[in-house]
């Protein structure tokens, strides 16, 4: 589970005690390229952490984030900076008494938050840089302490996750999150399941041909909400067919910038003042169709995709089925907050995945 500093809530103990692995996130990457530092901001600690999960829970820190891009890049330049980078996150894992690091440079080699003003074509030299910074990080921690990566699920992301590169990362990390969600983001246009079956097997098929062993990959889930504005040009079409048809521009085609066309709220948050009669639909008149849950308001031109217990249950049910993965995470912890119906769902899916026998104390 990463839990976040958005949404710090962390529930009862029944709940959280099939959880092996919490990547608290974030801490910034650039700060690791300071070599005198010897504090590192977090907003809550390892220890306060460690005390709300079972006892064999793995406590990491995740580095870096959406949009986090440049300290990443200023540590994999040179050898020196890579050394000094790890060298940092070994003080930091060291004083914090975490169990390890997750790295969420989810974008080398482009395609990240500012593709459209920093083109791939200026990144191609992260592609061999990004394993060696992961290599650094190993010498660094030592064989004891954990390594993840957090990796995109989009295939046009992959630039950096291919047979070239992914035997070398795999030799320096123990398992890869792999983001499957956020599958239809801003750059679309058309809709589709953000985190679908399909789009998600996609994903994990892609890594495992790239050479990565499925019992090193792990699946993930969206404790939270995807909304997208459709073309209003499109309305019948969107109504007969809501998936694959045409979503309204939602980012600027010279920045890149988000044109307030698409968003996100977890299922803690408030849902936002506009959306609410439409989300309420949403919920009442969804419809589950191969691949996962999803609503189309006609009358406001809005799509929305989001997991449920029942569509969990399904990925799980199905992905485990066919790839045998090694486990499975969801962004975030608190955002399921305060009911926890997907965590539930999730804790009993796992249960099974595992071939036990379900807890009724936790459904």
């Amino acid at each position: 589970m990463y839990l976040t500093g958005q949404h710090p809530i962390i529930p009862s103990p029944p709940l959280v005690k099939d959880v092996t692995h919490v990547a608290m996130a974030f801490m910034r990457s650039e700060i690791f390229n300071e070599p005198d530092r010897d504090n590192w901001p977090i907003f809550t600690s390892v220890e306060e952490t460690r005390e709300k999960f079972a006892k064999d829970t793995k406590i990491m820190i995740a580095i870096g984030g959406w949009g986090n891009e440049d300290g990443f890049r200023e540590a994999a330049r040179s050898e020196y900076d890579r050394r000094q980078w790890a060298e940092g996150v070994r003080k930091m894992v060291e004083k914090t008494d975490a169990d390890g690091v997750d790295i969420d440079w989810e974008y080398p080699g482009g395609n990240g938050e500012d593709y459209k003003r920093s083109p791939n074509s200026a990144h191609t030299w992260e592609l061999p840089r990004y394993p060696l910074l992961l290599c650094a990080l190993r010498t660094a921690l030592g064989p004891s302490k954990l390594i993840s990566a957090a990796v995109p699920g989009l295939r046009r992301d992959m630039l950096a996750f291919t047979r070239t590169h992914i035997p070398s990362i795999m030799a320096s990390v123990d398992f890869l999150n792999i983001m499957t969600y956020d599958l239809m983001n801003r750059r679309d246009n058309v809709t589709k399941h953000h985190t679908g079956i399909k789009n998600s097997l996609e994903a994990i098929d892609a890594y495992i041909a790239a050479g990565v062993e499925p019992s090193k990959a792990n699946l993930g889930l969206a404790f939270y909400v995807k909304w997208f504005k459709t073309d209003p040009a499109s309305r019948q079409a969107c109504k007969a067919h809501p998936v694959g048809c045409p979503a309204a521009l939602m980012e600027d085609p010279e920045t890149g910038a988000d044109l307030g066309k698409a968003g996100a709220f977890s299922w803690h948050d408030e849902v936002p003042a506009e959306l609410k009669l439409s989300f309420e639909k949403a919920l009442k008149d969804g419809t589950y169709d191969k691949d996962g849950y999803f609503h189309f308001d006609a009358e406001e031109d809005l799509f929305f995709s989001f997991d449920t217990p029942d569509s969990i249950r399904r990925k799980l049910s199905q992905i485990r089925k066919k790839r045998k993965l090694g486990g499975v995470f969801a962004w975030g912890l608190g955002e399921d907050a305060p009911a926890f119906t997907n965590l539930k769902a999730a804790n009993k899916a796992v249960q099974l995945w595992r071939g036990g026998r379900v807890d009724r104390t936790e459904l």
